[in-house]
């Protein structure tokens, strides 16, 4: 039976169109760069286009004081977040953005799987067989990347963007319990979150730097800035829908992650990567999952 659409619909459709573009920024940042300051720039720059916005709405006094107990709860996700960057970040430099992307929207499988569990949500039957087709397209992508020569048991980049994801799907999971069972303030959340990962990134940086081995030139880009103020926009919008009354986190975060549609087409041209005949026929699949979730009831 079909539906009009939800109200978070359109707001989850625009923050994976953020993520997308956010993907095609980390790729260029990261090229050829080391991992640790482009991450920690670009978080810097986001947390801190974050912060002039909550100042320049009035809303600083609103967001800052959140008590002991919320500020670890919030404290604990940035270093699950931290960690999953960074692995996802190593990955997105060693790895086509065309394979590393779509990998990367498997996270709503672990999350659909975790949700199953923690939060009891047991889809409709046209969403189950929304969410098959979904997986269906996510997995053609994860065999595409043979026919690239890229050994997923042997390459160190396919091992970080599987532990990048599944950091990712606890995170996902973990918002909703922030959200929903704490109901911490979205924009209180997101505003401590942020500040916390640039403290974190930055001592991860010094650490790094101190005890590390890395012989790169960090080399300053346009894309560091502008990946890290797209991903605070899509989180913010991504949150919002969260706050939302009857939405499902495994739902959300499976249309969220539809943003490799936008990394797929655009970072083919840009970074010209093969096998786009049989990647597009993965997402066409995946793009009419979408839909039929999008309307399904």
């Amino acid at each position: 039976m079909m539906q009009t659409l939800p109200g978070w619909f359109p707001l989850i459709l625009l923050s994976a169109l953020g993520l997308g573009v956010y993907d095609l920024c980390k790729k260029h940042a990261v090229r050829e760069n080391p991992i640790m300051p482009v991450l920690f720039f670009a978080t810097l720059c986001g947390s801190t286009f974050f912060v002039l916005g909550t100042v320049a709405a009035g809303k600083l006094n609103d967001v800052f004081f959140c008590g002991t107990r919320i500020w670890l709860f919030v404290f604990a996700k940035s270093l699950l977040v931290a960690a999953s960057w960074s692995c996802v970040y190593y990955a997105m430099r060693e790895l086509p953005i065309s394979i590393a992307a779509p990998i990367r929207a498997t996270a709503p499988l672990w999350t659909f799987l975790g949700s199953l569990i923690l939060f009891r949500e047991i889809p409709t039957i046209w969403q189950g067989v929304a969410m098959l087709v979904i997986f269906a397209g996510y997995y053609l992508f994860s065999v595409i990347g043979k026919h690239e020569g890229i050994n997923f048991r042997q390459n160190r980049g396919a091992h970080m963007i599987v532990l990048g994801t599944l950091l990712g799907s606890v995170s996902a999971l973990y918002d909703k319990f922030l959200l929903g069972t704490l109901a911490i303030p979205r924009e209180m959340m997101q505003f401590h979150f942020s500040v916390d990962l640039v403290v974190i990134l930055g001592i991860a940086w010094l650490l790094n730097w101190k005890f590390g081995h890395s012989t790169r030139p960090f080399h300053w880009r346009w894309s560091i800035p502008a990946t890290g103020i797209l991903l605070i926009v899509a989180d913010w919008l991504y949150f919002y829908a969260l706050s939302l009354p009857d939405t499902q986190v495994s739902i959300l975060s499976l249309l969220r992650r539809c943003s490799c549609v936008v990394t797929f087409t655009a970072g083919c041209a840009c970074f010209h990567d093969r096998n786009v005949k049989v990647k597009a026929a993965a997402l066409a699949a995946i793009l009419a999952g979408v839909v039929l979730l999008a309307l399904a009831k």
